[in-house]
């Protein structure tokens, strides 16, 4: 019995290092991920943005803001004039968080009367938020060192808000985000699995000899997984409100236009893999290698800021990205048509490319 099985194992192992294809699965991925994983999936606070609105001259104001402009955890520092601009940056993503020191600052530290600062956070990053929230603190506890040490003597608060997520409730990130994530792998298998599973039961032949053309091929089967990933989407959305509690605070009508674009993207990478593929087992690696990196790449497991330039410029090219914003943006706050307009648009243009190519490799491999 031993020899029998050691015989089988040998059988199989030889099956798999000698078909081309499975080798490339085996190794290629694998390291793939390891190198996109190791720069990208990092829990660190880093190359943040933090906005300054700083309406006192005094020396205490001063010190203060250019502690926290020193910070590391800041690579940038955009400098406001108004309060009505921490609303915009704070909306538009330009920063983490804005730091308001108000006008009467150095004068109340002076007085003995305890001067109050501000810091306003993006709760829709409820991880980042946290972090850099731990980072301010540690910054004010060296500011009053500091200050106390020069015989400025004083109490200081900083007063910390979270915008879209007063309380910084886990949940209310990752609900929006597995949105995302789910739909993604609806479509990606259903697309997947279609024309592989063709193959696998021996009727693409009569695909081949039916009188349907390769291109109304493709429609047929990308039609019915649209609607199927739509109303799979569907059901998670009605849970995450009324079983989750995750409040939806924007437009349904904006939601499904990006969500119709952004599975449009994803069945033309399913369709593509699909045409690739010989067998199921094929389709699904294939699914897996494409999805575990945009899943990372999107901004879901860390912030697209903490990665490295070149990486940020590969982000790019994954739909998941502008779909996670337009989710997120829907559901913690009414964001406007103008900014889901500026994350579907290169959804449609990667949707373009994704199905001529699948289109194209279709029409290739039925050659």
């Amino acid at each position: 019995m031993i020899d029998r099985i050691r015989t089988l194992m040998i059988k199989e192992l030889l099956a798999v290092l000698r078909d081309k294809k499975s080798r490339f699965i085996l190794i290629i991925p694998p390291l793939v991920q390891l190198f996109v994983f190791s720069f990208a999936a990092t829990q660190e606070a880093r190359n943040l943005s933090l906005a300054i609105l700083n309406q006192d001259r005094g020396q205490a104001a001063l010190r203060l803001a250019e502690d926290f402009a020193a910070a590391p955890t800041f690579s940038r520092v955009v400098y406001l004039r108004r309060p009505a601009e921490i609303a915009a940056v704070i909306e538009n993503q330009e920063a983490i968080a804005a730091l308001w020191i108000p006008g009467d600052f150095s004068a109340d530290l002076r007085a003995g009367r305890g001067a109050q600062a501000s810091f306003i956070l993006d709760g829709r990053k409820t991880n980042t938020a946290q972090i850099v929230q731990g980072y301010a603190n540690r910054i004010m506890r060296a500011y009053l060192a500091d200050i106390n040490a020069d015989g400025m003597a004083g109490r200081v608060s900083l007063e910390q808000r979270n915008w879209f997520n007063p309380n910084l409730d886990f949940k209310w990130f990752t609900v929006p985000s597995l949105v995302c994530i789910l739909t993604t792998l609806i479509g990606l298998l259903v697309t997947g699995l279609s024309v592989a599973r063709e193959r696998e039961m021996g009727t693409f032949e009569q695909l081949l000899v039916s009188p349907l053309h390769p291109l109304e091929i493709l429609i047929g089967k990308a039609l019915p997984a649209l609607l199927v990933a739509i109303l799979e989407g569907t059901l998670i959305v009605l849970a995450a409100v009324w079983v989750l509690g995750v409040p939806l605070n924007g437009s349904l009508m904006l939601l499904y236009a990006g969500m119709a674009v952004f599975l449009a993207a994803i069945i033309g990478v399913g369709l593509f893999i699909s045409s690739l593929s010989m067998t199921q087992q094929q389709a699904v690696l294939g699914a897996f290698l494409f999805m575990v990196p945009a899943v990372i790449l999107s901004g879901f497991a860390s912030p697209i800021e903490n990665m490295p330039d070149w990486l940020q410029t590969v982000t790019y090219g994954n739909p998941l990205r502008y779909f996670m914003t337009i989710v997120r943006g829907v559901f913690l706050k009414d964001i406007p048509a103008s900014l889901v307009w500026e994350q579907t648009w290169p959804m449609a243009i990667i949707a373009l490319c994704t199905l001529s190519a699948a289109t194209w490799l279709f029409k290739r491999r039925m050659e």
